[in-house]
């Protein structure tokens, strides 16, 4: 933090000197207040923490007693708040104030976790960075002093080892100078975790959809322990170090003429009532293979607490172009002004159909189902080809079909109940016709939005194993993490292996460069890696 000099105050008169001493006082007592607000802050969290704890662990003692699935959820629930609590204190703490966990812990009742070390049965690489020079600068001989040792647990694809990194100290036979290799550096500071230990946690929890506390419990069992509060250290300090890479991959998600967008909601437990609440997670896919474009394919997640308007808006605020997208209303006031497109989705229109199909077994959806499926064999054929050629395919076959599904939905209409499931499924595709039309003039967008689905299949097989969030700013976590994995495997890379080259590399690459970790570009690296 920058010091202002004091100015000099023989310059000053009487008044100024009141003045000047006036605005200090004014602004030290700003500067506390600032530091009590925060301080309060901290502690009111770390009191949560703390209670969250006693509270598991009494409804742990009760679950002995009687088995509840109930009691389990409310475990769970429990359990991802406490983790989010945790990964929050890594991400927002300064690095230069707020020491690494250690990886591994023994907790007392009258004690603070301590450091003990990396258990002796895990397999050791030794890995020696010696000085680049041969000779001191006085031109004297080196000769060997002693060394420092440094182990980082690390995680390789089946099985944990400990990396010991060998510095060795030479000093000069002339003069006292002492020469040394600095240390290697780690993606998070003074951290005893290697990129692969924090790759595998991270594509664990947000790929293979494992709470860190079970997480906790398979490591325990290869004889690492490895406390849940270090695992949120970890994921929070990961978070934050791949915060630019996120920012740079969104920018490219936006830099493009037509977007596939989607969201779907997430359960989020609400703070201080134990109940959950629904935020919302959105996607935006960029992917125009289909079109023959050789640009690489991207997704970019983001969060809300809510599903108002306002957040696509805040999101879409520099596209500019087509917008694939189902039929919700809060993507209408992106279309007001002409800068964005409605493109709609043929697959929600034949969804609707299905459903009665399979329901009812009715011959009106048997005929709408085929007519839509009419449309989708024309695409079959012309996917991956150049998007004039798509154009004119369409314009040539799919528009006369089109015209025929109309004419049908208009003629079928009348002789429907206006209450009846098969009506609301018609008046949907009539009222987005134009919007479900469009993809004929334009060989760049797709008949449906099934690529922005896709994206969003990760997060229901999530919702599936557990509750997503324990917080908003959990949820902001998770949007980040998804990003780099979803895009990982759009580019046919290994999440895991990705992610352990980028955190390998990130703490020492120029944020100018960035863009140099995004999926496409590593390629290569990953490969050599994964071989």
């Amino acid at each position: 933090m920058s010091v202002a000099a004091l100015p000099d105050l023989n310059v000053f008169d009487v008044d100024a000197l009141k003045a000047l001493i006036v605005t200090q006082h004014e602004r030290l007592l700003s500067t506390h207040d600032q530091l009590t607000a925060t301080r309060e802050q901290l502690l009111s969290r770390e009191n949560e923490i703390e209670h969250l704890k006693l509270l598991i662990a009494q409804l742990q003692r009760m679950q002995f007693g009687r088995k509840s699935e109930k009691l389990q959820r409310q475990i769970e629930q429990l359990e991802l708040r406490l983790e989010d609590l945790q990964a929050n204190r890594e991400e927002t703490s300064p690095a230069e104030s707020q020491p690494a966990a250690p990886p591994i812990l023994i907790t007392t009742a009258a004690a603070k976790p301590v450091r003990r070390a990396l258990p002796e049965h895990l397999p050791r690489e030794t890995r020696t960075h010696a000085p680049k020079q041969a000779k001191c600068d006085c031109g004297g001989e080196l000769r060997k002093l002693g060394e420092d040792v440094s182990e980082v647990l690390e995680y390789v694809p089946d099985h944990f080892k400990v990396i010991r990194h060998v510095r060795t100290k030479l000093s000069c036979t002339r003069c006292d100078c002492i020469v040394q290799a600095a240390a290697p550096s780690r993606p998070i500071e003074r951290g005893l975790a290697g990129p692969g230990l924090l790759a595998h946690v991270l594509t664990s929890k947000y790929c293979d959809h494992l709470p860190l506390y079970r997480q906790s419990e398979i490591y325990a069992r290869h004889g690492v322990e490895l406390e849940r509060s270090t695992l949120a250290d970890w994921v929070g300090g990961s978070a934050q170090l791949l915060q630019p890479l996120v920012e740079a991959l969104r920018r490219y998600v936006m830099a493009v003429g037509k977007l596939h967008a989607d969201d779907t909601p997430v359960p989020v437990l609400a703070p201080g009532n134990g109940k959950t609440k629904t935020g919302r997670l959105w996607t935006y896919v960029r992917d125009d293979r289909p079109a023959g474009d050789r640009a690489a394919p991207a997704v970019w997640f983001a969060y809300s607490p809510d599903r108002k308007g306002e957040h696509p808006e805040r999101h879409l605020r520099e596209f500019c172009g087509t917008l694939q997208a189902d039929a919700y209303a809060g993507f209408n006031q992106l279309y007001e002004n002409g800068r964005i497109q409605e493109a709609a989705c043929w697959a929600h229109v034949r969804r609707k159909f299905y459903d009665l199909q399979q329901a009812h077994a009715s011959p009106t959806a048997t005929e709408a189902l085929e007519r839509i499926g009419a449309l989708y064999a024309i695409e079959k054929e012309i996917r991956g080809r150049p998007p004039e050629e798509r154009r004119q395919v369409r314009q040539m076959r799919s528009k006369p079909l089109l015209a025929s599904v109309r004419q049908w939905f208009e003629t079928t209409l009348p002789k429907l109940s206006r209450k009846s499931d098969t009506t609301v499924a018609i008046r949907y595709g009539l009222s987005r016709w134009d919007a479900l039309l469009r993809y004929t003039n334009d060989g760049r967008l797709e008949i449906d939005n099934n690529a922005a689905e896709r994206a969003l299949r990760a997060v229901a097989l999530g919702r599936k194993n557990y509750l997503f969030a324990g917080s908003d700013s959990g949820g902001e976590r998770a949007a980040a993490i998804y990003s780099l994995i979803g895009t990982a495997k759009l580019n046919g890379l290994d999440p895991e292996a990705y992610l352990r080259e980028v955190l390998t590399r990130i703490a020492d690459h120029p944020i100018s460069r960035i863009c140099e970790l995004l999926p496409w570009n590593t390629l290569q690296a990953v490969a050599e890696v994964s071989t």
